[in-house]
């Protein structure tokens, strides 16, 4: 396992469109789920009397435990192959995608669009596409699925093809990054294996198609970024932050900086799971003590860099956003909660620069004085007191959020610059 970059692949796709079948099928036939775990699954999906289900339960069962609360990490499942390794996503319907695809480091690098061939693009189809592109995914794979359905017609095949990317180069995907793949999931054509029943696909299959996509460039030549979760103190031993490294390395004896309040210490002792660590690398989760800071200089929400390049504080940034769901509409100086890394905090929506047409991303309209579901947007947001802010180009891990008001998330968004606070 050790060297292949790792790729983060976020399924999309209409409800009734085999998105979960999909994952199922990639992870079953790609050896990562095993034949008792595929057994018991199957013999689930029976007695419910769905039987040809059974690849939807697969995340179906990971998305219970996490109902229940078990770590956010097993809606993620690991695949290996030839050049890289895979972490899937599964996103299941609209508020779910907005949710994984902002919860910790969800990154997604690729996004899988997942058609039903019969069916075609739908609404929703051409929402979600622009949602991930808003969210910062820039290569994407189109599977024409249940090609079965359509007895393997070509013609059919080449007219979603051409819907498809029309559909995608008309949201902002440069055409080099739309890649376009026949499948059928549940008999497993094309998915990890090639199939006899599409004489005239040439191509290659899902899973190699997946395998020559760009990973990301390595979290680990970037400065340190780790956003605090929780501070505990532990008597006798003091204050010990707990948190995931985002960018870059922390080692023991590296002098670090909390910020917002640009406290200093030295890192003094670090462990992962009660094992003790010299350093800390991207998606180590760390609980660790620093030399001269105790439990009141630090909370959940902080951000901890290098004393020579400090995480950014923000007066205020321009995002780009997109409104999923508002009953009504929001006007200049809405203060919602904005979700981003650790931090649950008010911000106001200071200026709407401009709205974008969400099928196209050209602008609609310069200041407009609301937005509403639906409506994209460039606006500017001003913290309501000071927090960390990385724009996502330069740190992605810190640089996206979702905005949640009565109890649901109302947009989402990345963020494109940082004023910074003086």
């Amino acid at each position: 396992m050790a060297g292949k970059e790792l790729i983060n692949v976020v399924f999309i796709g209409h409800v009734d469109h085999g998105k979960s079948t999909t994952v199922g099928r990639l992870l079953y036939d790609g050896g990562a789920l095993s034949e008792q775990e595929y057994r018991k699954l199957e013999e689930e999906a029976k007695q419910k009397g769905k039987g040809t289900f059974v690849f939807a339960y697969v995340m179906d069962n990971l998305k219970e435990e996490r109902e229940r609360g078990v770590t956010i990490d097993v809606s993620y499942k690991k695949l290996e192959a030839k050049n890289h390794m895979f972490t899937i996503i599964d996103a299941p319907g609209h508020r779910d995608f907005v949710k994984n695809m902002i919860t910790g480091t969800s990154q997604a690098d690729v996004a899988v669009l997942v058609i039903a061939t019969k069916e075609g693009v739908q609404p929703q189809t051409k929402e979600h596409a622009f949602l991930a592109q808003v969210m910062g995914i820039r290569q994407i794979v189109v599977a024409t699925n249940k090609m079965d359905e359509v007895n393997y017609d070509q013609k059919k095949f080449e007219e979603v093809k051409a819907e498809a990317t029309k559909l995608l180069q008309g949201v902002g995907f440069k055409p080099d990054n739309i890649k376009v793949v026949p499948i059928s999931s549940w008999r497993g054509d094309n998915v990890v294996n090639k199939t006899s029943n599409m004489p005239w696909y040439t191509g290659k299959t899902l899973l190699e198609t997946l395998d020559e996509m760009q990973a990301p460039p390595s979290p680990l030549d970037k400065p340190l970024r780790l956003p605090i979760q929780d501070v505990y103190s532990i008597k006798g031993v003091g204050a010990i932050p707990v948190g995931r490294v985002e960018t870059g390395i922390m080692k023991t004896g590296d002098k670090v900086i909390v910020m917002p309040s640009g406290k200093q210490g030295e890192v003094k002792t670090m462990e992962e799971h009660h094992t003790t660590l010299t350093e800390a690398k991207p998606g180590n989760n760390i609980g660790f003590s620093v030399r001269g800071l105790g439990a009141d200089d630090m909370g959940r929400g902080d951000v901890i860099g290098p004393v020579t390049n400090p995480p950014t504080v923000a007066k205020s940034f321009e995002a780009q956003i997109v409104v999923l769901n508002h009953p009504t509409a929001i006007p200049i100086g809405y203060t919602p909660v904005f979700h981003l890394h650790t931090v649950q905090m008010s911000m106001t929506l200071t200026e709407i620069k401009k709205k974008l047409d969400p099928k196209t991303g050209a602008v609609l309209e310069e200041n407009p004085k609301f937005l509403k579901t639906g409506d994209a947007a460039i606006v500017k947001i001003t913290p309501t007191k000071p927090v960390c802010i990385e724009s996502f180009k330069e740190f992605p891990q810190l640089g996206r959020f979702a905005i949640r008001d009565m109890g649901q998330t109302v947009a989402a968004g990345i963020v494109l610059s940082v004023e910074k606070r003086e």
